[in-house]
C-alpha cells in the first residue's frame, strides 16, 4: 500500500468555504463605509443655526429705538441704536463667558468677571480687551435682516464710543447699584483710569 494523503473530509471544505466568502462579505462591507463616508466628507450638509447666514425677523420688527433682541440659534443680539442695526456676538471677549442684556440699565453685562458694554457692543469697563465682537448684517430687498454668523469682526477697541456710556438704571450684575459698583473704571473715564492702553 502507498500512503496517499487522504483528501478532506466534507466538512473541512464547507468551513474553508464559508470563511473565505464571509472574509469577501466583510472587505466589500469596508470598502461600501469607506465610499458613504468620502461621500459625506466631501458633500457635507448645509449648517443651519451659528455659523451660517441666520434670518434675525425683519426690518419692522427693529423701528423702536434701543430694540434689542436675542437670537438663540445664531448665538448674537441684534441691537438698534439711533437707526443703525448691528448684530453682536455673545461672547465675551475676556474669557469667552456668554454675556446677557440687562434690560434696566440698558447694557451688556458679563457675570464672569463684570466686563461692561453699552447698546452697541462698546467697552465701558472690566477686565475685557476690547468691544464685544460683531457679526456682518444686512437688509434683503423684501426687508428680511441678515446675519453672517460665519464671519466675526472684531469688536471695536477701547475708548471708542459712539454709543451711550452711562447706565439707564441699576446694574443686573451687582444688584442695587451702577454697572461695575466699585469694580474697574467709571464708564465714562475711558482707558487711562484702568492703566491699559487701547488695543
Amino acid at each position: 500500500m502507498t500512503d496517499r494523503p487522504q483528501p478532506d473530509a466534507p466538512d473541512s471544505l464547507d468551513r474553508r468555504r464559508f470563511l473565505n466568502g464571509a472574509w469577501k462579505v466583510l472587505g466589500v462591507t469596508l470598502i461600501a463605509e469607506a465610499a458613504w463616508t468620502s461621500y459625506d466628507i466631501l458633500h457635507p450638509h448645509a449648517a443651519a443655526g451659528f455659523g451660517s447666514t441666520v434670518s434675525a425677523g425683519n426690518v419692522s420688527d427693529y423701528t423702536d429705538e434701543g430694540v434689542v433682541r436675542y437670537f438663540l440659534n445664531g448665538r448674537f443680539y441684534v441691537t438698534q441704536y439711533q437707526g443703525g442695526l448691528r448684530a453682536i456676538y455673545q461672547k465675551c471677549p475676556h474669557l469667552g463667558c456668554r454675556v446677557p442684556y440687562c434690560e434696566s440699565a440698558q447694557q451688556f453685562q458679563c457675570p464672569c468677571h463684570g466686563s461692561v458694554y453699552n447698546i452697541i457692543g462698546e467697552y465701558l469697563q472690566g477686565p475685557a480687551p476690547r468691544g464685544m465682537d460683531r457679526f456682518p448684517i444686512s437688509i434683503q430687498s423684501d426687508g428680511t435682516v441678515v446675519v453672517e454668523t460665519g464671519s466675526i469682526v472684531e469688536g471695536p477697541p477701547r475708548g471708542i464710543h459712539e454709543g451711550p456710556t452711562a447706565a439707564a438704571g441699576p446694574s443686573c450684575v451687582n444688584p442695587g447699584g451702577e454697572a461695575g459698583g466699585s469694580g474697574g473704571a467709571s464708564p465714562t473715564a475711558g482707558p487711562s483710569a484702568t492703566g491699559a492702553s487701547p488695543a
